[in-house]
């Protein structure tokens, strides 16, 4: 019964049981939903393949750089489509790999790209970081707001939210700051 265990080694070359995702198609559906709510990560679009090429380091800017991943991707995908599958992704990547690599064998060189982007999501590059400065402190220490911005938060200096912002509305008719509100029917009941 030889061909029973051929079937159940076939899988062990791919480090992933059926069912389960390599580290290398888990980076790459991360990669391909990424700012995408509608995608499924079934397939990657040319914006996200260059996000993750920067991101994985693959873009060295010596041996790869911008340009040829996106010669690579547009070699790759369909005529008509704007998205590569996962198998396509894999294609793309040995044709980087040869460049970025260049000393290796293909499939050393593969390896090495595999080892880059494995178990990597999309990095939040260009988000700001938080800088803990003494003025920024002093400007959101809410125990310190004074007028209008000082009924915005409770004690703890958490927000209230709506209720801390909106007036409510005064609907006397009157204009706000006008000193005789509530004084015209005594006026007018005493002439007559």
């Amino acid at each position: 019964k030889p061909a029973k265990r051929l079937s159940s080694d076939s899988n062990s070359h791919e480090g992933a049981v059926a069912g389960e995702i390599s580290a290398l198609e888990e980076a790459f559906r991360k990669f391909a939903v990424h700012g995408d709510t509608r995608a499924t990560g079934k397939e990657m679009h040319g914006k996200n393949w260059s996000k993750l090429c920067k991101d994985c380091n693959i873009i060295d800017g010596k041996n790869v750089t911008t340009t040829d991943v996106d010669i690579v991707f547009s070699k790759i995908k369909g005529k008509s489509v704007r998205t590569i599958t996962f198998e396509q992704f894999k294609e793309a990547l040995q044709e980087l790999s040869k460049k970025r690599f260049k000393g290796k064998s293909d499939e050393e060189a593969l390896q090495e790209m595999y080892k880059l982007i494995e178990g990597k999501g999309p990095g939040l590059t260009g988000v700001t970081k938080t800088v803990a400065s003494p003025t920024v402190s002093r400007l959101t220490d809410t125990s310190k707001f004074t007028g209008s911005h000082k009924e915005r938060f409770d004690a703890s200096g958490k927000g209230k939210g709506k209720a801390g912002r909106e007036d409510l509305v005064d609907n006397s008719g009157y204009v706000s700051g006008y000193k005789h509100a509530g004084t015209y029917d005594h006026k007018v009941q005493g002439n007559k």
